[in-house]
């Protein structure tokens, strides 16, 4: 099943969620962030793979730009029947375009239509100004709780 909703990156390129499958997983696992992100995601997306692949929580989405792979994005729901976007990775060479933003908001649509959606968070470090101001744009608001030692936000709507 691919995801999308129409939002596209700076260029135009539609932005897509797919199922990681035999044709794009090694392009999915090689997705590494630039050197500078590295306090906040792992050093390549393989680890999101290993953890989805090993435990229930998790469910990973290849991101595409156009039919390019550029980045990794995964989602989660949680007891209380809220949804959790997480393991959002932009390969280093992709950033700065818009496909990150794009990314999260088809994600975001998407769980908001599931059955029994009560609300769509997710997390961050309280250092990644970055982060915090792209899911701010996006309109997900700090709920005052951490988790891990993260900022949760909740999508307002």
């Amino acid at each position: 099943m691919i995801i999308t909703y129409g939002h596209t990156d700076r260029s135009g390129r539609q932005v897509t969620l797919h199922e990681v499958d035999a044709d794009n997983w090694r392009a999915v696992a090689d997705c590494a962030p630039r050197d500078d992100q590295r306090d906040w995601v792992p050093a390549l997306a393989a680890r999101y793979l290993v953890l989805t692949a090993r435990e229930d929580t998790w469910h990973s989405r290849a991101v595409l730009a156009g039919d390019e792979v550029t980045g990794h994005i995964m989602w989660g729901r949680d007891e209380d029947g809220s949804y959790w976007i997480g393991g959002v990775l932009i390969d280093a060479a992709h950033q700065g375009r818009g496909i990150g933003a794009a990314a999260v908001r088809t994600l975001t649509t998407w769980l908001t239509t599931r059955e029994n959606c009560r609300a769509v968070r997710l997390s961050y470090a309280p250092a990644n100004q970055a982060a915090a101001h792209l899911y701010t744009a996006l309109g997900f608001r700090p709920t005052g709780v951490e988790e891990d030692g993260e900022v949760v936000a909740e999508w307002a709507g």
